[in-house]
């Protein structure tokens, strides 16, 4: 093989039949979210690895602003020359029910020239929503991973040192209000839509919650509404659904190759139909060939029809690899692999067997 090809990674997922799932693992209520918080805010405490304030203005406007805050005023014309302060963005997520007091788990990220914020302290930091409302307050000590290891004048980093995190570092000041359905009804969100996933998951729930039938009724590929009871018994009645195993429908088809890496990951046995195709000094050929099986006298048997697939792949080097019976695009893959062919080849065949016909299933290139 030659040594400047690639090597292909073939992931195949082959979809051996269906499998029941929790409808817990399938979807979602409606209404039942995360909500992305946001703020600004300085680090400071950092070993001289700090923001180089010459070039980022915006910090030391920053700590000046918090100084005045601190009813601390400073000389007009005074130039700050700060090291041990960064500023940074903080992140956060505000999971649904939570409430006043309880803590999230924050992760701040530099947005100067700062070399590391190991070591640094987080100021307080008011986290917004999207409304613009302040949810929680962020404010502790930084956990930063990475380490580096130093030999004959080298380095090696293995993490970065611009990121880190404060465990519980955001306590919630303002809770977000969280509506379990709509009136005498609730929801369900497929994670993926399908129209026979959320037809079987209607039917479980009306099946085994022993509710009127047409208490759940799916609307469409994704949303399935479901009649619930009112108050306190709307949550029990949502811990049931949950637990309902439901067999999801088989996915489409499909075949995602990663350009970069030559990875090709499918999602079922794929199959393909006759083609031929030519790519600079590679040859694939693809056929089928009906034949008849005939049972011996007297057995019983039935006279029926048998196709023998095959794919045929030659090279300008001589290289000639035949493969029968029930060819399927993994087969092809690993035949081109054994010949040298390159990601860029894999990518420029896939792609004309999908133009043509051949391939029946949806082509993702990443």
């Amino acid at each position: 093989m030659n040594i400047r090809s690639f090597t292909f990674a073939l992931l195949m997922l082959v979809s051996l039949g269906a499998a029941a799932e929790r409808i817990k693992d399938l979807a979602t209520v409606l209404g039942v979210r995360e909500n992305q918080l946001l703020g600004y805010g300085l680090v400071v405490g950092l070993d001289g690895s700090g923001d180089q304030t010459t070039q980022t203005p915006f910090t030391v406007q920053s700590t000046v602003t918090m100084l005045a805050q601190m009813g601390v005023t400073l000389p007009p014309g005074t130039s700050l020359q700060l090291k041990n302060v960064a500023a940074v963005t903080v992140t956060a997520s505000l999971p649904p029910f939570i409430r006043p007091g309880q803590t999230v788990d924050i992760t701040v990220s530099s947005i100067g020239n700062a070399k590391s914020l190991r070591g640094g302290t987080l100021v307080m930091t008011p986290l917004k929503g999207a409304d613009g409302q302040v949810y929680a307050m962020a404010q502790g000590n930084l956990l930063v991973s990475g380490a580096g290891a130093a030999a004959g004048g080298s380095k090696t980093q293995i993490n970065h040192l611009s990121v880190g995190r404060i465990p519980g570092g955001a306590t919630v000041e303002r809770s977000v209000p969280t509506a379990l359905g709509q009136g005498e009804y609730i929801y369900l969100e497929l994670n993926t839509a399908d129209f026979t996933t959320a037809t079987r998951l209607a039917d479980a729930i009306d099946r085994d919650i022993a509710a009127p039938v047409g208490t759940a009724a799916a609307l469409d590929a994704r949303t399935i509404q479901v009649r619930a009871p009112e108050g306190s018994a709307r949550v029990v009645f949502i811990s049931r659904i949950e637990n309902l195993e439901v067999d999801a429908a088989a996915g489409s088809a499909k075949v995602i190759v990663n350009a970069r890496t030559g990875s090709v990951v499918m999602n079922q046995h794929v199959a393909l139909d006759n083609c031929a195709v030519a790519h600079g000094n590679l040859t694939v050929v693809i056929s089928s060939e009906n034949t008849v099986s005939q049972p011996a006298p007297l057995s019983g048997g039935q006279t029926v029809g048998v196709t023998n697939a095959s794919v045929e792949i030659t090279a300008d080097k001589g290289s000639l690899l035949s493969l029968k019976r029930g060819v399927d695009l993994g087969e092809v893959v690993k035949a081109l692999n054994s010949i040298g062919a390159t990601p860029q080849d894999m990518l420029a065949i896939l792609q004309a067997m999908k133009a043509a016909g051949a391939l029946r299933a949806e082509l993702e290139i990443i």
